[in-house]
């Protein structure tokens, strides 16, 4: 199932993205850890030094080997140079597996070994200077959409994706590309802004959204976030000294961390599967058209010279049951 974290700034989102991903580790299932925050701190979260995070390949950089191959033999789109961050696949498209070996995940991911085993790791890449000012960070994170617009993942099989801080997260129709978003709020007013952002952004696309509290500290934290975000308040995480080590590049071996904390993640990992038997994936398929058509609209045909509604497939709905091109 496709989960993501996201929250304002600060929030310690990625800090739990990369505790969830240590957890799902544990239990030996197939995970894929996505980057797509502007702020590249995931790989380091999962305990890379700074110079095997900065080595991670970018996404970013890869756009046209990745157009190209899920392209594959799809009649409706013309060359990989008419795809855009939003082109759906159809009957030829090539899709991603989770757990298989492909030229995307050859150049985009990073196997990631952890106390429970191995996971692997794909970056959208840092905001570089040869970007400042020409171009748009969202520009990077189309190579996450694109590829999870053709990506089937089935049971037990997991994709957690840091995504970008704050209401930015809705600048692409990515935000619908999950089974359950996790929300990362910190008891402040503060916090809670972005909460009640997303939750009005998103009240028209069905999305799950569930709140994880973070830095709690006490009841009135507590009392404080059950009153401000009402059910949609699924756990809290408060301090942790295995956390704590862990930013200071000094992680002790995972079973180590604290009982509560161990049970929140578990709880996590309960709501995704839960999200996964209530999959709509019409709705799905159908949300990710609506998205391509706006863009296409918006700015891709003019981009592109193309006529983008071509592309989309009428008769094509993405799921576990869908045969992959060769």
């Amino acid at each position: 199932m496709k989960t993501a974290f996201v929250g304002k700034g600060g929030s310690g989102k990625t800090t739990l993205s990369s505790l969830f991903v240590r957890h799902l580790a544990t239990l030996g299932v197939p995970v894929m850890a996505i980057d797509a925050d502007i702020n590249q701190h995931l790989g380091a979260a999962l305990g890379l030094d700074e110079a095997e995070a900065a080595a991670l390949p970018a996404m970013g950089d890869r756009l046209p080997l990745i157009k190209d191959y899920l392209r594959g033999t799809n009649p409706r789109i013309t060359s990989a140079e008419t795809m855009i961050k939003t082109t759906p696949p159809g009957e030829g498209s090539r899709l991603l597996r989770v757990s298989e070996d492909n030229p995307v995940y050859d150049a985009c991911a990073r196997p990631v070994e952890l106390d429970g085993g191995a996971v692997r790791l794909m970056v959208t890449g840092p905001f570089t200077d040869a970007d400042l000012g020409v171009a748009c960070y969202h520009s990077k994170t189309g190579a996450v959409e694109l590829c999870l617009n053709h990506l089937v993942d089935g049971r037990d099989e997991y994709v957690v994706v840091d995504m970008t801080a704050g209401s930015d997260s809705f600048a692409s129709g990515m935000f619908t590309r999950f089974d359950i978003t996790f929300l990362v709020a910190e008891p402040t007013r503060k916090g809670v802004s972005v909460y009640r952002q997303y939750k009005e952004y998103a009240r028209d696309y069905g999305v799950e959204l569930k709140v994880v509290g973070n830095k709690v500290q006490g009841q009135d934290d507590l009392d404080f976030l059950r009153a401000e975000v009402g059910d949609d308040l699924l756990v809290t995480f408060g301090h942790s000294d295995w956390v704590r080590a862990m930013e200071k590049g000094r992680p002790p071996r995972f079973d180590s961390l604290e009982d509560t904390n161990r049970r929140a993640l578990n709880l996590l990992r309960t709501a995704a599967d839960s999200a996964y038997e209530r999959r709509d994936r019409e709705r799905y398929t159908r949300q990710m058209v609506h998205f391509h058509l706006k863009n296409a609209q918006s700015w891709g045909n003019e981009r592109t010279g193309a006529d983008l509604a071509a592309q989309v497939d009428p008769g094509f709905v993405l799921g576990e049951s869908v045969t992959a091109a060769v």
